[in-house]
């Protein structure tokens, strides 16, 4: 049991209730406020009898201070949704919280340890649109996504960058979310979104997980309808840059000359191409001046929903979590760091459906039926 995260726990929990450390002091029995000051940073650890009477007093479970498949008083969320209800959100953050807290401990468990240094991007709120749009294609370049960086990115995200992606049955409402640990980063993707729909929402988490500590994020960021905050912006033009470099774009010829009909087919195709909606492909157009605004504007959208199809296409819908994630767990199962059955109950599911789990990412399930 760390000190550390005892303390933390129970800063949260103080802060939560609304106490001071003078109040929690007093509640505890304690001479001064910097007995507790202490123990929230960490520098002095509970006593078991303190633990049992923090319980008591803040009315929380000894597993609130114990449990370390839980991310209490620490990791900070940011939300991509649409009008999501906030009681089911804060549930929601809650069981997400969970999955990366597990994957944390058990990958320490079984020998992985995080790297040492952390990636960032040399932007801050003041940068440009432009210094956002260039750093987007710097990334593409340096790690070398290929003509469809879509396709590319989440596997980078993980093994270059030591980002856990995760591929979640999301609540309603919500389509991505990035979460931010000292030592540890995530992004959780809404898997039933359509294809292109992800990968922009993956590259746009990826960018305010670069830039965290220059410019945090809001903890809820509602999608619908041109956001006027800045750091979302500048995300959106990083994330356009990603996985629409302009030297790919450049292939595809000139779009500034061609008529409405064809200026929509050639959308939808290249779109398609570069596993990105049409949408995003034509404003990405715009903001390098391949395309006027006036234009772009004028063309109907109903032409360029689902890329030009009368509907959305049969889903291509990725299996729950990561290939990555999984492993650890299978690792963490196959070594005796966890039980198949507390898993069951962190992921809410049966031990069978849990098993495949990891048929359906390609692994071999540890779990005997």
């Amino acid at each position: 049991m760390s000190g550390q995260m005892v303390g933390r726990r129970i800063k949260a929990l103080r802060e939560k209730r609304n106490l001071t450390q003078d109040e929690l002091a007093n509640l505890f029995g304690f001479k001064d406020r910097q007995t507790v000051s202490s123990i929230e940073t960490g520098a002095r650890r509970v006593t078991a009898e303190e633990l049992v009477l923090a319980a008591e007093k803040l009315g929380e479970s000894l597993d609130y201070f114990i449990d370390p498949f839980r991310l209490d008083g620490e990791g900070c969320f940011s939300w991509r949704q649409t009008s999501a209800n906030t009681e089911q959100l804060d549930a929601y953050e809650q069981r997400a919280g969970n999955w990366i807290a597990a994957f944390r401990t058990l990958r320490s468990q079984v020998g992985h340890e995080p790297p040492l240094l952390q990636r960032t991007l040399r932007l801050n709120s003041r940068s440009s649109y432009e210094d956002a749009m260039q750093a987007g294609e710097q990334f593409v370049s340096q790690f070398k996504l290929g003509k469809a960086p879509a396709l590319q990115l989440a596997e980078v995200m993980e093994n270059e960058l030591d980002i856990l992606v995760l591929m979640v049955d999301a609540t309603d409402g919500v389509s991505g979310a990035a979460c931010h640990l000292p030592n540890l980063d995530a992004v959780l993707i809404a898997r039933h979104e359509v294809s292109g729909r992800r990968h922009f929402d993956l590259a746009h988490e990826l960018f305010h997980i670069l830039t965290w500590e220059t410019m945090p994020p809001e903890h809820i960021e509602e999608v619908e309808g041109k956001t006027r905050n800045r750091v979302e912006q500048l995300a959106n033009n990083f994330a356009a840059a990603v996985l629409m470099p302009s030297e790919i774009l450049d292939q595809f010829g000139d779009w500034s000359e061609l008529a409405e009909k064809e200026l929509i087919v050639r959308l939808n195709i290249v779109a398609d191409e570069l596993h990105v909606t049409s949408s995003a492909l034509m404003w990405r157009l715009v903001a390098l001046g391949k395309l006027k605004k006036a234009i772009a504007e004028s063309l109907p959208k109903v032409k360029l929903q689902h890329n030009g199809r009368h509907s959305a296409a049969e889903k291509d819908c990725p299996p729950l979590f990561s290939l990555s994630f999984m492993k650890i767990i299978g690792n963490a199962i196959e070594t005796g760091q966890v039980s198949v059955r507390r898993l069951a109950r962190l992921f809410d599911m049966s031990v069978d459906d849990l098993s495949n789990l990891f048929t359906a990412q390609g692994l071999k399930s540890p779990i005997s039926l």
